[in-house]
């Protein structure tokens, strides 16, 4: 199962935009996606479902249809895992709904980690919930992809999450929080997959396959950077020409070079900031890059809305090609 984990722990660069759009183009260039709302803010399925659905999935008492839905029965004592619902966004793109309740789980993921080293049957069947549920729903959808959006935290649910990723794009905006982000999330990475390897050949053959728990990082994405006549402008290009040698520091660990490469290898791609577009999106729910005269993309939005398509299917084509996927059936 390839799954991407678009991870930061800085909020606010547009993580969730990006997840969204990311799986949308995917889904538009043929690719089958399943995107996963990790974030107990589940900003991701309230920015995919209207309000009236959003109400059937979240009812006063249980929610059997969310992501928490498909782990309840393991935290609450009363068996193991269970099917994800799947939400179809279209035919090749869906979606594991979000849900605030996840919050409730965090404390007993955080019980359980450090007992995977102690080769405790329940401390690996908690720690791989989300892998499991995810790779059941990817093999029911039949997915080439796996994109997942987690919140901007180091806490037990992302740790879990990042278990279940075998890559890692990292958001970031061209300032100076990004650039502090950068150098939490990269140590606390780093030693979450340390910790992994040691503890996954521990686990009793009787609990079946591991996830890998590789959380490869395969680049940045530089967010929300603004551009006059097709240059950064200058408060964005001064934070811009500090992200790559702290990207390697912080997150590869490695040593910095002392001469920049432009364009940054380690860039996957850079993304504007569509800000006419995105309340038009948000009203017609479906992205940027799709919207028509009908929703109100008109003369000059209408020229942003091929720009963003491009932007998004050069993203897309650089992760494919980065992470080795290939369509159904090729």
């Amino acid at each position: 199962m390839i799954s991407i984990a678009f991870f930061n722990n800085k909020g606010g660069v547009g993580k969730t935009s990006l997840v969204y759009h990311t799986g949308w183009m995917f889904a538009e260039l043929g690719y089958r996606v399943l995107m996963v709302d990790l974030d107990p803010q589940s900003n991701l399925s309230i920015m995919a479902l209207d309000e009236d659905r959003l109400e059937e999935l979240w009812p006063d008492d249980e929610h059997p249809d969310t992501l928490y839905g498909a782990v309840e029965p393991l935290f609450g004592g009363t068996g193991d895992i269970r099917p994800a619902h799947i939400e179809h966004l279209s035919d090749r793109l869906g979606l594991i709904v979000g849900d605030l309740a996840l919050s409730r789980i965090e404390d007993d993921l955080s019980t359980e980690w450090p007992r995977c080293l102690e080769g405790r049957d329940r401390a690996f069947r908690v720690t791989t919930a989300f892998w499991r549920v995810m790779r059941a729903a990817a093999e029911q959808h039949q997915a080439d992809v796996v994109l997942i959006d987690v919140g901007p935290n180091l806490g037990a649910i992302n740790r879990a999450a990042l278990v279940a990723a075998s890559h890692v794009v990292v958001p970031v905006a061209p300032d100076l929080f990004s650039l502090q982000g950068l150098k939490n999330l990269g140590p606390t990475l780093r030693r979450w997959r340390d910790t992994w390897n040691q503890a996954r050949p521990k686990a009793a053959p009787s609990l079946g396959e591991q996830p890998g728990g590789s959380m490869q990082p395969i680049g940045y994405v530089l967010m929300q950077h603004a551009e006059r006549l097709g240059r950064p402008t200058k408060a964005y290009a001064k934070w811009q020409a500090k992200l790559p040698s702290a990207y390697r520091e912080s997150v590869l660990g490695e040593h910095a070079q002392t001469t920049s490469i432009s364009p940054d290898p380690l860039q996957i791609h850079r993304i504007k900031h569509y800000r006419s577009l995105m309340p038009m999106a948000m009203e017609v729910r479906k992205p940027m890059f799709s919207l028509r005269s009908s929703d109100g993309a008109i003369g000059a939005h209408q020229t942003n809305v091929q720009r963003c398509y491009e932007d998004f299917r050069t993203l897309v084509d650089q992760i494919a090609v980065h992470v080795g996927i290939t369509r159904s059936g090729t």
